[in-house]
């Protein structure tokens, strides 16, 4: 990637729907060729999907939830059970396999304690743990979905 595919995935990072022609305008190519810088990066994966990004408040999803899980088993038909279960429910946003005291990281969002309480269920259901800590999000400081392009 250069400088100039670069400065395309910033673009479309801040938004996906930037006309082709503006996006060329910006980065100083042609259309065509812009476009083709576009294809190439999805083709190769840089550029996974094209996606809306929704508002939780506007959806009524007031609360966040950072799960640490801990697991007494550390085999391939443990994974898969607690891979498909998770899978399984919408809530869950994310999940991290990690280093140090805790084994997974799950980002959960609800609308209220009360439908966290269910995904929590649910997911104690699905797998054995040896420790499973809830944490939850007062404020937040910084979120956004643009991947630096250019770092150290």
């Amino acid at each position: 990637m250069d400088s100039t595919d670069k400065a395309i995935l910033r673009i479309l990072q801040r938004d996906s729907s930037t006309p082709v022609s503006d996006i060329a305008h910006e980065v100083g190519l042609s259309a065509t060729p812009c476009w083709r810088r576009i294809k190439k990066l999805e083709e190769d994966g840089v550029i996974r999907a094209r996606v809306a990004l929704a508002d939780m408040a506007a959806l009524g999803l007031s609360l966040t939830a950072f799960i640490s899980v801990k697991t007494p088993q550390h085999n391939e038909a443990w994974l898969k059970k607690f891979a498909d279960a998770i899978r399984r429910i919408p809530e869950i946003l994310e999940v991290h396999r990690m280093s140090g005291d805790i084994d997974y990281l799950l980002k959960v969002v609800a609308p209220d304690m009360a439908s966290y309480d269910r995904v929590y269920k649910k997911l104690i259901a699905a797998a054995e743990f040896s420790d499973v800590t809830s944490t939850f999000s007062m404020e937040v400081l910084k979120e956004t979905t643009e991947l630096p392009t250019d770092y150290a």
